[in-house]
């Protein structure tokens, strides 16, 4: 349970810091002794939203709170809750609220509040999860890649976008014709880069060889890994098995993520059928 405590933590930094221009992932995930990459992923994995909507959320809720209560200037409320312009500030005030600070001010209209976030594990599974664990030798993958940032969430955005890319131009394709290695599939690979507020990403499959043409080879380390099984369609399937790995499995397993890369790993076939297969490879410790 110590990761919880040290989630906690990293929430309760950033409602410490939610003014501060300079509040970054990768001072938040400290708190949480966590990569930057790490701490993004759990947390939107166990939320349901991004740190930066979290945070965006929060500010213009403590806004909203400040506008009605006090005599404050509304371009002074745009510079305090981090917004350039009173405009950008009502811009964003109304997608929350659905009114204008000037209404909200009049009383006109309802405001949405997001409260302070506080993290509750579920410890008794009410599904079953089916996941073995297995040893494996280091293996080489060979696929695309790219680099994203964790600055504002480049990430999140990207990858969806280069896995459409894939599909659409072929390379998708040539990967899975590619796959003569010991592990059966396409494979999603998020490789943290130390020291970075970035990631690599990799589409790729288990190769033995060189990569033909322009694709690159990756290693994946030697490792103790809990594969668990997803069936159902995509994105929705692997989701919900994310969240209960670290909602359910993780709390009550004893067991750690062990730092290095972790798998998706995507079967040949309709992605979008209710009998799709998939599997999610973690690395333990």
């Amino acid at each position: 349970m110590a990761w919880i405590e040290s989630l906690q933590k990293a929430i309760d930094y950033m409602e410490e810091h939610l003014l501060d221009e300079h509040l970054t992932i990768s001072k938040i995930s400290k708190h949480a002794n966590s990569s930057a990459f790490h701490f993004q992923r759990i947390f939107s994995i166990l939320t349901d939203i991004s740190v930066g909507e979290y945070l965006r959320r929060r500010r213009l809720t403590l806004a909203a709170q400040e506008l009605v209560r006090t005599n404050s200037k509304i371009i002074d409320l745009a510079c305090k809750y981090g917004y350039d312009t009173p405009e950008a500030f009502s811009k964003a005030f109304r997608r929350q609220h659905g009114v204008t600070p000037t209404e909200a001010r009049n009383g006109i209209g309802k405001l949405r509040n997001y409260n302070r976030l506080i993290i509750q594990v579920n410890l008794k599974g009410a599904e079953p999860m089916q996941y073995k664990i297995v040893e494996k030798e280091g293996f080489q993958v060979v696929g695309v890649k790219r680099e994203f940032s964790f600055v504002n969430e480049e990430n999140l955005a990207g990858i969806p976008i280069m896995w459409d890319e894939v599909h659409k131009d072929g390379t998708n394709d040539l990967i899975f014709q590619l796959n003569n290695g010991q592990m059966k599939g396409v494979l999603g690979v998020c490789v943290e880069k130390k020291a970075s507020q970035s990631m690599d990403y990799w589409i790729a499959a288990s190769h033995d060889g060189d990569p033909p043409g322009n694709l690159l080879k990756l290693v994946i380390p030697a490792a103790k890994w809990a594969v668990f099984e997803v069936h159902g369609p995509m994105p929705g399937a692997i989701q919900k098995v994310w969240k209960q790995i670290y909602s359910e499995w993780f709390p009550s397993s004893g067991y750690m993520h062990a730092g290095t890369p972790d798998l998706e790993v995507y079967s040949d076939g309709d992605p979008f059928s209710p009998d799709y297969y998939s599997e999610i490879w973690i690395p333990v410790k």
